[in-house]
C-alpha cells in the first residue's frame, strides 16, 4: 500500500499505530468524524458478541487507538488483554494506517452536508476544558503551541450558516480533525482500493434506508451469523440513545455536556436552507475540486442510491 502517511493533530496521532501487532481476525473501523463511527462499532459489537447485552462500555470494547486522551501504553494493554475478536476505532485515513491483508478494514462515509451540521452539534456538546485536561494528562502540553493553542478557543460564530460554510471552506488541510477537505480525502483513500477483498465501504444513507439489510451485509463481511431482529433493533437510533451512557465515545472521560445529545436526531437534508440561492453552486464547486465525480456521487447517495424523503433519525 506504499509508505504510511502520518496524521497528527491535537486530538490524535497516527504514529500511535507504529509497531502495533495485529491479530489475523482484527477489524479496523476507519471513518471521518460524524459519519457513523459509533453506529458501525455498535453493529460490530452485537454481531460479534451475538447479543445486545455487551460485556462492557463500547468505548472500551472498541478503543480509539490513536486518540491522545489516554496514555498509549494503557490503550495497548487494553487491546492486548482482549480475548474477543478486536474491532478498533480510528479517524485516520487508510494511507495512515498499517496495512495487513489479514485484517478487515471497514469505512463508513456520509453526505458531507449532513456531516457539517452533525459536527456543529458535536462541538456544541463538548466540554472542551475536560477534553484538554484529559489530553494534557495523557500526553503532555509541550506541543500545544505547535497546534496554535495558546489559550481557550474563541467562541464560534452565532450564525449557523457561517459555521456551516466555515466547515466547508475552513481550509484545505487533509489532516484537519473535521472539514470537507479531510472528509473527502479520507473517503478517497478507501475508494481507490475498494476492490481489495479485505476493504469494505458502507454509507450512512444506506444504513438509514435499510439497517437490517446492511447488517446482514456486515455479518457476511465478518463471517458471522446474520443478525436477528433483536440485534437489528439494538442498533437503531432509539435503542442506542436509550443506552447513551454505555455507548457514547470516551464514556470514561466525561467529554460530553449531555451524553444523550451525542446521538443527535439529525435529519437527512436539513442543510438545504444553507444552500439556497448561490449556495448550491458554491458547494458543488468545492466538492468537485477535491474528488472525482464517481466518488462525489457515492458520498451523496451511497450504494443504494438516494434514500428518498426518509426522515428516520440515526446515530452519528
Amino acid at each position: 500500500m506504499g509508505d504510511r502517511r502520518r496524521y497528527r493533530t491535537f486530538v490524535a496521532d497516527s504514529a500511535r499505530w507504529d509497531d502495533f501487532v495485529f491479530r489475523a481476525d482484527d477489524i479496523v473501523i476507519s471513518t471521518p468524524p460524524k459519519c457513523g463511527t459509533t453506529w458501525m462499532q455498535m453493529m460490530c459489537a452485537v454481531l460479534l458478541f451475538g447479543t445486545h447485552e455487551l460485556p462492557g462500555p463500547l468505548a472500551n470494547l472498541s478503543p480509539w487507538l490513536d486518540m491522545q486522551t489516554r496514555p498509549l501504553a494503557e490503550v495497548r494493554a487494553e487491546l492486548d488483554a482482549q480475548t474477543h475478536r478486536r474491532f478498533i476505532k480510528t479517524h485516520t485515513p487508510l494511507d495512515g494506517l498499517p496495512w495487513d491483508a489479514r485484517v478487515t478494514y471497514l469505512h463508513v462515509a456520509r453526505d458531507p452536508r449532513d456531516v457539517a451540521l452533525s459536527w456543529d452539534n458535536h462541538v456544541a456538546n463538548m466540554d472542551l476544558e475536560r477534553f484538554v485536561t484529559a489530553r494534557v494528562t495523557a500526553v503532555g502540553a509541550d506541543d500545544l503551541e505547535e497546534f496554535g493553542i495558546t489559550g481557550p478557543p474563541p467562541p464560534p460564530p452565532e450564525d449557523p450558516a457561517t459555521r456551516f460554510w466555515e466547515w466547508m471552506e475552513g481550509g484545505a488541510r487533509t489532516e484537519d480533525v473535521s472539514g470537507l477537505a479531510s472528509l473527502t480525502h479520507h473517503a478517497a483513500t478507501f475508494w481507490g482500493v475498494r476492490e481489495e477483498p479485505n476493504v469494505h465501504l458502507f454509507h450512512y444513507g444506506d444504513l438509514r434506508a435499510d439497517l437490517a439489510g446492511q447488517m446482514r451485509r456486515l455479518a457476511d463481511v465478518l463471517g458471522v451469523d446474520a443478525p436477528s431482529d433483536e440485534l437489528v433493533e439494538a442498533a437503531t437510533f432509539e435503542a442506542m440513545k436509550s443506552r447513551a451512557d454505555e455507548l457514547v465515545p470516551n464514556s470514561d472521560t466525561l467529554f460530553w455536556l449531555d451524553t444523550g445529545r451525542f446521538f443527535d436526531r439529525a435529519r437527512s437534508g436539513a442543510w438545504r436552507e444553507m444552500l439556497a440561492g448561490a449556495g448550491r453552486e458554491r458547494y458543488e464547486q468545492l466538492v468537485a475540486a477535491l474528488v472525482p465525480p464517481d466518488l462525489v456521487a457515492w458520498l451523496h447517495e451511497g450504494w443504494l442510491g438516494s434514500a428518498g424523503d426518509a426522515r428516520a433519525a440515526s446515530p452519528g
